[in-house]
């Protein structure tokens, strides 16, 4: 075969260090939006972001030759380097340090964007807090973890 065809559909979930919510509503869409940039410039496409005070929600396409380590490697670090220099949040702002990636399929790619996941944070935890959320994440995708080292 002499091209690559891929569908990466991606759902990452990742939170402020020690899921302290710094992300304000004054400050919020704009570091979502430079994030959303910064997922455009490395060669994710359809890339949605929302999220609340504490943790974000990426939805991205990944092209086939950037891993997805990567591309949350570049996101956070090019982010927490734009809200330090912009002075938008306190300097002891920090990304944590681990991530969760979620393989979504095409068919579920609608609802995953506006059921709850991405659209609608602030709602959605409401009802549900964003670690009742990211275990139950965890749990429905089968990933084994130790509850002693998911918030660390």
């Amino acid at each position: 075969m002499g091209h690559t065809y891929t569908q990466l559909l991606t759902h990452i979930v990742f939170s402020t260090k020690d899921r302290i919510p710094y992300l304000n509503e004054s400050a919020k869409d704009p570091v979502f939006a430079y994030m959303a940039g910064i997922a455009r410039k490395i060669g994710a496409s359809d890339v949605m972001l929302d999220g609340a005070a504490d943790h974000a929600h990426i939805f991205l396409k990944l092209p086939p030759l950037l891993a997805i380590a990567e591309a949350v490697k570049t996101i956070k670090a090019n982010s927490s380097k734009w809200i330090h220099k912009e002075r938008l949040l306190p300097r002891s702002f920090e990304w944590q340090i681990g991530y969760a990636a979620f393989s979504v399929s095409p068919s579920q790619a609608a609802k995953t964007i506006l059921y709850m996941y991405i659209q609608n944070q602030e709602e959605h935890h409401r009802k549900i807090s964003f670690q009742e959320e990211f275990l139950a994440f965890l749990k429905k995708h089968g990933i084994a973890y130790d509850e002693r080292y998911v918030w660390s």
